[in-house]
């Protein structure tokens, strides 16, 4: 569904002068960070622009369109140089004893948006109006929208008619435009969270993700080792991590290690959902007694190089798996040495990541154990976000 910004212009995105008539180029002045604000939002969030503005008495002989357009069309050219573009531009022309219901806080002007399939297709409960009056508060109400009130010190905050707020659906009252985009950063990103739930003749899996957790585990497979390892991976990467599986144990271990695997990977990638401001690149080097995991960067120290475990990985959107490691045990705890290949292999498949995995150590408990630590920290690095940026990370503009 669609969610739209609903914004005023006058006092909102230009400043209102004193006479509350924009009808000159000398009189076109932006409010502070509003155009750098608008193109960030534009360009890394997923809202729709609309502009609603009542102009009083527009077409009339108090304000004729010839002193209107020429100022509007300019500010609209400048905001378009900068890749910011309304999908609507409404105006009311009435004053404000007409009454009319195209004036806002009326929705005359919106009956497209209300009426046949287009009501269905916007999200209003996630969209909202921003304005400098109660009466953009009060026009969200109507709309089933919420408001942001910009009370800059340029903006003409209208006191008077701020009465009574009550019931209002105020969900900020904001000092500048950056406060709105750090607003509704925090809208765009909910915590990331998948459940998986898969069953098939041979294992019966339940996953519950959490991305943006604390490193959480509750683990059970009925593998011991892996459950270990699984655990490991939840505390490295800072997720919380649930994984109940029900395999068929008493033939072997392979269909609950690749089917878990699945699931896990399924999972992943799910909560990364469209990876808007994720890193999508992780690496990591961790020592680990006489075994080291490194990224493929090559941060390695010297007393470590015949040691090392390398582990890198890329939520490219692409499955990918490199892996150059050997074990001499034909089991570590209760795991059949050869699934740990089968494990990073059937979660690149459903993950849809590259991975890189390399892996030189002398004890087999350290070399994989390490190798899962440093999965789970290269994990934490490509699924983290960062707070100033929500777009794609990739020139393709999708993974």
């Amino acid at each position: 569904m669609k969610r739209l910004l609903i914004i005023d212009r006058d006092g909102t995105i230009i400043a209102e002068p004193p006479d509350e008539q924009i009808d000159s180029l000398e009189k076109l002045s932006f409010l502070p960070y509003s155009i750098t604000t608008l193109a960030r939002i534009c360009k890394e969030f997923s809202y729709s622009l609309v502009m609603a503005t009542n102009q009083d008495g527009l077409g009339t002989s108090s304000f004729p369109e010839e002193t209107f357009y020429p100022t509007h069309n300019k500010m609209l050219d400048i905001l378009r140089g900068e890749d910011i573009e309304f999908e609507d531009i409404l105006i009311d022309r009435s004053f404000a004893r007409e009454q009319k219901p195209t004036r806002k806080p009326g929705i005359g002007l919106f009956t497209h948006y209300l009426s046949g399939t287009e009501q269905h297709r916007i999200d209003w409960e996630h969209s909202f109006v921003i304005g400098d009056r109660i009466t953009d508060a009060q026009l969200a109400q109507n709309l089933g929208a919420k408001a942001i009130l910009l009370q800059s010190s340029a903006s003409k905050l209208h006191t008077t008619s701020r009465t009574d707020t009550a019931g209002l659906p105020i969900a900020l009252e904001a000092a500048s435009w950056l406060d709105i985009y750090d607003f509704l950063l925090v809208q765009e990103r909910p915590q990331r969270k998948a459940s998986v739930h898969r069953k098939t003749n041979e294992t019966d899996i339940t996953i519950e993700l959490n991305l943006d957790g604390s490193g959480k585990a509750h683990i059970h497979t009925g593998l011991g080792f892996f459950d270990h390892m699984l655990d490991q991976l939840a505390r490295h990467s800072g997720c919380d991590l649930t994984i109940r599986t029900e395999g068929d144990l008493h033939i072997d271990e392979h269909h609950t290690i690749e089917d878990t695997a699945l699931a896990l990977g399924e999972a992943y990638l799910k909560a990364l959902g469209d990876k808007r401001g994720i890193e999508r690149y992780g690496y990591c080097l961790l020592p680990m007694d006489e075994a080291l995991a490194e990224a493929e960067v090559s941060f390695g120290d010297a007393e470590f190089n015949q040691q090392r475990i390398h582990a890198a990985l890329d939520f490219s959107g692409r499955n990918w798996l490199v892996w150059d490691a050997e074990f001499h045990r034909e089991k570590i705890g209760d795991v059949p040495t050869e699934m740990f290949h089968h494990f990073f292999k059937s979660f690149t498949d459903t993950a849809k990541c590259t991975l890189n995995i390399r892996a030189e150590a002398e004890n087999e408990h350290h070399k994989i154990e390490s190798m899962f630590k440093a999965f789970a920290r290269a994990i934490k690095i490509a699924v983290r976000r960062d707070a100033g940026n929500n777009a794609i990370p990739s020139t393709k503009g999708v993974l």
